[in-house]
């Protein structure tokens, strides 16, 4: 992959790719695989408790299909509502992935929102940081939050941009701003983009990077839709550091007339 003067970093390591893409609900490794690789992603999530990485010999290995040698494979809390079950799955996480320290950490509050349970991401990322994990942890779109976050020592902050799957976009943009004006870590939206102009518009916004899964895997035809993500995220990014113009409630000529012959 071509380097670029404008990588991401996470824990110390540079990425070329700000889109992040799970691996869950595809029809098959094959897919996942062809997903993932039109999505250009160079980090992927795992569900611990959900893959096989390893843990039954007798069923399909997804490490078969997405190499470590290839990707830094993020292994995820998904299905955790409390503090204890997280830093469990953490810990199991690193045990099967030989002392691996990257995690992705998410608590929820429960079944229907799956909307997280803030009390208990603090109290698992708290241990979980001074238990040696670089964490990078999945929350609301609280800007005080988030900082408290970043300051009990996570590698990286991701708010939601708006309740799992649901596929509604970014929701409230400004408080996404705020998080992202005050941070001095790396800011990743993670959930609610369901399309490519919402990872767009999320990147237009100054954030980091963008984690999903349902919008890639839940699309009619996933391989094509990983390419749009990846294009999406790109385009974002550059309008960003481009500097959009300001908005105006009247318009102007686009070719002024000053300075002009008749």
């Amino acid at each position: 992959m071509a380097q670029n003067n404008d990588p991401l970093i996470i824990a110390g390591v540079e990425y070329q790719s700000r889109l992040l893409t799970g691996t869950g609900k595809y029809k098959d490794l094959e897919e996942t695989r062809l997903a993932t690789e039109a999505a250009g992603a160079e980090i992927v999530t795992v569900a611990i408790r959900r893959s096989n990485i390893g843990q039954d010999p007798s069923e399909p290995n997804l490490l078969d299909a997405l190499p470590p040698a290839k990707y830094t494979i993020l292994p995820n809390t998904a299905g955790c509502y409390t503090a204890e079950d997280a830093v469990r799955t953490c810990r199991l996480a690193r045990e099967l992935l030989d002392g691996h320290k990257l995690v992705k950490l998410e608590v929820l509050g429960d079944e229907k929102t799956l909307y997280p349970d803030v009390t208990a991401t603090l109290e698992a990322a708290e241990i979980l940081v001074r238990d040696g994990f670089d964490v990078m942890v999945y929350t609301s779109d609280d800007p005080i939050l988030a900082k408290r976050l970043e300051e009990i020592g996570c590698c990286a902050v991701m708010p939601l941009a708006a309740p799992i799957g649901s596929g509604l976009g970014v929701q409230n943009p400004y408080n996404i701003l705020t998080i992202v004006e005050n941070a001095k870590v790396p800011i990743l939206v993670d959930a609610g983009v369901g399309t490519a102009s919402d990872a767009a518009v999320a990147m237009e916004l100054g954030i980091d990077g963008v984690l999903m899964n349902t919008a890639i895997a839940g699309a009619k035809n996933p391989v094509l839709m990983a390419s749009a993500m990846k294009k999406a995220v790109e385009a974002g990014r550059e309008a960003f550091l481009a500097g959009r113009i300001p908005r105006k409630r009247y318009a102007s000529a686009s070719s002024p007339i000053d300075g002009t012959f008749f």
